[in-house]
């Protein structure tokens, strides 16, 4: 029996353990019809489907072995895609990230009653590489490579330093989790999805000198974009993003798809790739019974502030957009933006109730 089919037995047989979106579409013929089959890039259904069938709580189950694998599998990424991005026809608008100079918005908080921080990420992968399950560790090093070379053309307040995990002093290592910088290999689910091969060759962080705008290479995907600042002025932190993304793309190529937008490795993350985000003070709202359908109605994703599946901490929630495919960057900033606002006066109104 080969690797895929004692992974797909597992997954056949896992009972109620497992409720994936993998488990409902990989069907015993979609499963016979691609277990032996290649992406250009050398990747398998196996290198797809490894950590969701060895995780069976995972909720998507899936990861693309590199950009050809969401065409070439198709029959499972297809209705896996539809259902978590709850869209009818895979079909992405072209990017259009606004007019920076009228955006329309400002600062969401301009008293700093609510709103501790506000961060937006993109996630990119460098076109012409397989994701983690497909990348050599030359491939890492090239990538990293060709990062750094266009990390030194950031000016203004956008310049700082790159940090390569390989070599990295105790003393930068200490300042990188200070500032909660810092990404590490311990996700089991990343790992069994081939996340942390050849580790820490080929990984790095950069941030500005003002450590505003952060660039993450080769963690879980290629690169991943950061631009983030004290307090709720949202428009400077997209400026920031926008201004330094194009800055890179003069001389990086990213895989795009031209109905899935920016390609990842992770499914969940196509499209616009976009998350935006507020550390917000809500412990009123955060309270209230309807909270997460309140959230769920205004396209809004609560999280702990330690990132998913973790606890707030005194009322403090993080609230970011919910969808990622099917709208513009300017649309999914916008939509977050609107939430945001709504959740402020919601609070406003319970605080006044009291």
């Amino acid at each position: 029996m080969s690797a895929a089919e004692d992974l797909f037995k597992r997954l056949r047989n896992s009972g109620d353990e497992c409720k994936s979106l993998l488990k409902k579409h990989l069907t015993p013929a979609v499963f016979e019809k691609y277990k032996n089959v290649k992406t250009v890039f050398g990747g398998t259904i196996a290198h797809c489907i490894a950590s969701g069938c060895l995780h069976l709580k995972s909720h998507c189950g899936i990861y693309a072995s590199d950009p050809d694998a969401y065409d070439t599998f198709s029959d499972v990424f297809y209705p896996i895609l539809k259902e978590y991005h709850k869209v009818d026809k895979l079909e992405h608008p072209k990017p259009d990230f606004g007019d920076l100079n009228n955006l329309g918005f400002g600062d969401l908080d301009p008293k700093n009653e609510f709103i501790n921080s506000t961060r937006i990420r993109v996630g990119r992968s460098h076109a012409g590489y397989g994701f983690p399950p497909t990348s050599s560790k030359q491939d890492r090093l090239e990538m990293e490579r060709i990062t750094v070379d266009a990390l030194r053309t950031l000016r203004g307040d956008l310049a700082g330093k790159y940090f390569p995990l390989q070599g990295m002093t105790a003393a930068e290592e200490k300042q990188l989790v200070q500032d909660h910088f810092l990404f590490r290999n311990d996700d089991p689910v990343l790992g069994d999805a081939n996340g942390y091969d050849d580790w820490p060759a080929g990984r790095g962080i950069f941030f500005s000198h003002n450590k505003r705008f952060l660039v993450w290479v080769n963690e879980e995907d290629h690169l991943r974009i950061i631009s983030m600042q004290p307090g709720g002025n949202l428009a400077e932190v997209w400026q920031r993003l926008v201004k330094g993304l194009t800055t890179l793309e003069k001389k990086l190529t990213f895989a795009h798809h031209p109905k899935f937008g920016y390609l990842t490795f992770c499914p969940t993350n196509l499209g616009t790739t976009l998350r935006a985000s507020v550390h917000i003070r809500i412990p009123n709202l955060s309270k209230h019974k309807d909270f997460k359908e309140i959230c769920e109605k205004l396209n809004l994703q609560p999280r702990g502030i330690h990132g998913e599946h973790s606890d707030s901490e005194g009322g403090v929630y993080d609230i970011s957009n919910k969808r990622r495919m099917g709208l513009t960057e300017i649309e999914a900033v916008q939509e977050m933006r609107r939430g945001v606002e709504r959740i402020i006066e919601l609070e406003k109104g319970l605080k006044t109730q009291k």
